[in-house]
C-alpha cells in the first residue's frame, strides 16, 4: 500500500465519482469529492491537499480552468486531468498548462492509482510543476489516441518552452518533422522562423553551404552571398532532420556553432552571432554510429538532451482508422471526392505492416481516394490501392530504403522493444517485394508465382492476402492444392 495522501476528487459523473473515492479509501488515502469545478476550486484554495484529480468537461468551470487557476495560485500542487476526450491538443495543452499528467477514459484503476500516487508523492515533496504558455490553439497534424502517442504529447508539452535541444528518434516516415513543428507551435518562439533541413537530401559537398551560407566567390558558381538556414532561423526554431547522415567535417562545424553560437559563411571571416532553437531528427541508431566512429560523441551528448522516440505505425495500430479518416478529408476534395470508408477495408488497412509507415498509409490514401472517384472505398479497391503505384514494391513502400538500412532500422528497434524480433520485420518486407516482383512478372498469376517462389499455390494465395497483392481472377480460379 502507497502512504496514505489526502486527495481532491472532482467530477460531475455521480456514480464515476462514488468508485474513484472507493478504491482511492481503500488504499488508505483520504478523498474529499465535489461535484463541480466551482466547489473543488474554492476546496482547493482553502485548504490542503496534496493532489486534485479532476474531469475535463464539466458545468461551470471545465478542468482545463481549473489546472489555469491552481497554477496561478498554488503552482505546487499536483492536478491530474481524467478525460474520455483525449485529442492531441487536449494531451500537449493539458501538458502544456501544467498538469502534472493526464489519464484517459476508460482507465483501469491500477492505473490511475499509479497516477494519482506519483502527483501526490511530488506534491508533497513540493516539486515545481512545469509552467507553460497560452491556450493558442494550433493545427498541428498529429493524429493518434494510442499510449504510444499520448507519451509524445505528453513530451512535447513538458519541453515546448524549454531553452534545451531536443532529437526526435523514428523510423522513416513517422511523421518527425510533424513533432518538430508541434514543438515549435507550442513553444515560446511560435511567432518566429521555423526552418527545417533535411541533411541526407542535400550533396554533402553542398550542406555547408546551405547550413552556414557562403560569401561571393567563395567557390566556383558562387556568384553572390547566400543567406544560410542558420541566418534564416535567427530567433527562431531550426529543424535538422536526418543529421546521422552529416558528414565528420560537417559534425564538427555543427558542433562549433552549438558551443559558440556562431557561424561563419563559406569564405568569409565574419562571426555571425546566432540564436535558434535546435531541434533534430534522426532513424539511425546514433550509439551505434558513435560506437563505430561516424559520428562524434560529443556531438551526440549535445544533440541528446531531450530525446523524443516516435513509434512506428505497427507498434500503433489503434491510430490508423484516426489517420485514414483524417487522411481521406484531408485529400479528399482534391483527388475525387471525401468518400466513405467501409469498415472491412479499414480493418483489411488495419492489418498491413506498413514498413513506410505514417508516410505509406497517406499515400495509400491518395491512390485510394483516385481509384474511388468519390464512391465508397470497399477492402477491394484498398488492395488494388496496395497492389498499385511505387509503394507496391516493399523497398519503396519503406522510404527507398537499402536492405542494409532495413536490417540497421530492425535491429535499433528490436534493442528498444526487445519482444519485437528483427528478423520477421526484415523478411516481412522482403517476402513483399519479392510477392510483388514475383506478381507483376506473372501478372498475378498463382501457377506462375508458386513455380518462381518454391511454394504452394495455396500458400501464394495466402501470403498474397497478408500482404494485400489481388492475384488475377484466372489464376485465382485454378483448383487449390
Amino acid at each position: 500500500m502507497s502512504a496514505p495522501y489526502r486527495i481532491c476528487l472532482i467530477d460531475d459523473d455521480a456514480s464515476a465519482r462514488t468508485a474513484l473515492e472507493r478504491v482511492l479509501a481503500a488504499e488508505g488515502h483520504e478523498v474529499v469529492s465535489y461535484p463541480d469545478g466551482k466547489r473543488g476550486l474554492a476546496a482547493a484554495l482553502e485548504e490542503d491537499f496534496d493532489c486534485v484529480l479532476t474531469d475535463l468537461r464539466m458545468p461551470g468551470i471545465s478542468g482545463m480552468e481549473l489546472i489555469d487557476q491552481l497554477r496561478a495560485e498554488l503552482p505546487n500542487l499536483p492536478v491530474v486531468l481524467m478525460t474520455a476526450h483525449g485529442t492531441t491538443e487536449t494531451a500537449i495543452e493539458a501538458t502544456r498548462r501544467g498538469a502534472f499528467d493526464y489519464i484517459l477514459k476508460p482507465f483501469e484503476m491500477e492505473e490511475l492509482l499509479a497516477v494519482v500516487t506519483r502527483a501526490a508523492a511530488a506534491g508533497q515533496r513540493g516539486h515545481e510543476k512545469v509552467g507553460l504558455g497560452d491556450e493558442e490553439k494550433r493545427d498541428v497534424a498529429l493524429v493518434g489516441q494510442s499510449r504510444a502517442m499520448q507519451a509524445v504529447y505528453k513530451e512535447i508539452g513538458r519541453v515546448a518552452e524549454k531553452p534545451v535541444s531536443v532529437l526526435i528518434l523514428g523510423e522513416t516516415g513517422t511523421g518527425k518533422e510533424l513533432v518538430a513543428r508541434a514543438l515549435w507551435q507550442h513553444g515560446d518562439r511560435k511567432g518566429k522562423a521555423f526552418v527545417a533541413v533535411n541533411c541526407a537530401a542535400i550533396p554533402a559537398n553542398l550542406l555547408e553551404s546551405e547550413l552556414f551560407g557562403h560569401e561571393r566567390g567563395a567557390f566556383t558558381g558562387a556568384d553572390q552571398r547566400r543567406i544560410g538556414r542558420f541566418e534564416q532561423a535567427h530567433g527562431g526554431t531550426l529543424f535538422l532532420d536526418e543529421i546521422g547522415d552529416l558528414a565528420t567535417e560537417t559534425q564538427s562545424k555543427l558542433l562549433r556553432v552549438i558551443q559558440e553560437r556562431v557561424i561563419s559563411r563559406v569564405g568569409g571571416r565574419e562571426l555571425i552571432p546566432v540564436d535558434v532553437r535546435l531541434i533534430t531528427a534522426t532513424h539511425r541508431d546514433l550509439p551505434a554510429l558513435v560506437a563505430a566512429g561516424k559520428f562524434r560523441e560529443d556531438l551526440w551528448y549535445r544533440l541528446n538532451v531531450v530525446v523524443i522516440p516516435l513509434p512506428p505505425l505497427r507498434e500503433r495500430r489503434e491510430d490508423i482508422a484516426a489517420l485514414v479518416s483524417y487522411f481521406v478529408t484531408r485529400h479528399g476534395a482534391d483527388l475525387g471526392g471525401v468518400a466513405s470508408v467501409q469498415p472491412a477495408a479499414v480493418k483489411f488497412l488495419c492489418a498491413q505492416p506498413w514498413p513506410g509507415n505514417v508516410r505509406q498509409l497517406e499515400n495509400v490514401v491518395k491512390r485510394m481516394l483516385l481509384l474511388a472517384h468519390g464512391y465508397a472505398i470497399t477492402e477491394e479497391l484498398v488492395r488494388s490501392a496496395l497492389t498499385q503505384g511505387p509503394s507496391a514494391g516493399a523497398n519503396a513502400e519503406a522510404g527507398g530504403r537499402s536492405l542494409a538500412t532495413l536490417c540497421e532500422e530492425a535491429l535499433a528497434t528490436a534493442r528498444r522493444e526487445p519482444g519485437l524480433s528483427a528478423v520477421a520485420s526484415v523478411l516481412s518486407v522482403v517476402e513483399r517485394e519479392l510477392l510483388a516482383q514475383a506478381h507483376a512478372t506473372t501478372s498475378g498469376n498463382i501457377t506462375q508465382m508458386a513455380q518462381l517462389l518454391g511454394w504452394s499455390r495455396l500458400t501464394v494465395r495466402e501470403k498474397l492476402k497478408l500482404h494485400g497483392l489481388r492475384p488475377d481472377p484466372a489464376g485465382a480460379a485454378e483448383p487449390a492444392d
